[in-house]
């Protein structure tokens, strides 16, 4: 269930979403224009600061978050757990074909052409694109869970800071404490996306607390599912919400140590800290309606902290 990581992907925060397949884009659209449109429309917060990479290091961060879009929407769009990894299995064709060095090879789908460039250009890590679509081939059954908190940081690791490593190498940057905060950015960003699921556990029949976490706040998941205990799913949230906050600190408390070029590729790290600050005033309460819509403020935010040369 967990697979659906953006939370359906589509626009976050205004409204639940819909689980279907997405309508077919604009055909006059070019490679890029087609995966930047794919990244805006289903991954909003990270769409935001992908464009305001520089234009190299962009060209990468739009394949890889395209490409993570792509693979991330495929167990929503399929109800049968056989269909969804034959569809994983395309995109992990996609990967060899495209370290082929031979153009031909690859499909002419807009995602694997830039997906393509960005490997012939940047000569990215195969192993980190692999783990994109292998973290959605263990967790694609409709009735897998987290078991325990460790369980969805390693999820994370894979499907969320595999693409940190990536368009850190699109930005030229190959450093390991650079990695070390991205590895904790992205673990604090996938435990934050598993919470924002929570409102849509009815819709989605879908439950993101792990079990350990549920029982030690005896709080089931029918309880969950239908919005009943607060009290108990609050301290559920605050517990979840702790770990997230203290990855986001150990990924900033090693911000001077990441250089200048790379911080650019962190700055997610400004939607992650609001969204936390903000379930913080209201109490742990995931349900509050406030969460769930997207705030102005994040641009001019992220913005700034780019000015700043700060995530």
């Amino acid at each position: 269930m967990h697979t659906l990581t953006y939370i359906g992907l589509k626009k976050i925060g205004r409204r639940v979403p819909c689980i279907r397949t997405t309508k077919r884009f604009n055909s006059n659209l070019s490679p890029p224009e087609y995966c930047l449109e794919l990244i805006r429309k289903y991954d909003y917060e990270n769409f935001i600061c992908t464009i305001l990479l520089k234009s190299k290091s962009r060209s990468v961060a739009v394949a890889v978050r395209s490409f993570n879009v792509e693979v991330a929407r495929v167990a929503e769009q399929v109800s049968q757990k056989d269909i969804g990894l034959m569809r994983l299995k395309f995109w992990e064709e996609v990967i060899e074909k495209c370290y082929s060095n031979d153009i031909k090879q690859v499909p002419r789908h807009p995602v694997a052409v830039e997906l393509f460039k960005a490997i012939t250009h940047a000569n990215i890590t195969r192993r980190y694109l692999c783990n994109l679509v292998s973290a959605r081939q263990d967790n694609i059954s409709a009735f897998s869970k987290f078991k325990t908190l460790e369980d969805i940081e390693k999820y994370a690791e894979k499907s969320v800071s595999s693409s940190y490593y990536l368009i850190l190498e699109g930005c030229g940057v190959k450093n390991i404490n650079a990695d070390h905060a991205a590895s904790h950015l992205g673990k604090a960003q996938g435990i934050v996306q598993q919470l924002r699921c929570i409102p849509y556990a009815k819709k989605l029949n879908l439950i993101t607390v792990p079990d350990e976490i549920l029982f030690k706040n005896r709080l089931s998941e029918d309880s969950l599912i239908k919005g009943k205990d607060l009290k108990k799913l609050s301290d559920c949230v605050y517990e979840i919400a702790t770990i997230a906050h203290q990855h986001l600190q150990k990924s900033r408390s090693l911000m001077e140590k990441v250089p200048k070029e790379g911080r650019i590729a962190l700055l997610p790290a400004q939607s992650v800290s609001m969204y936390l600050d903000r379930l913080q005033a209201s109490d742990y309460n995931v349900l509050d309606p406030h969460l769930q819509r997207r705030s102005w403020v994040l641009l001019p935010r992220v913005y700034f902290n780019m000015l700043k040369n700060r995530y």
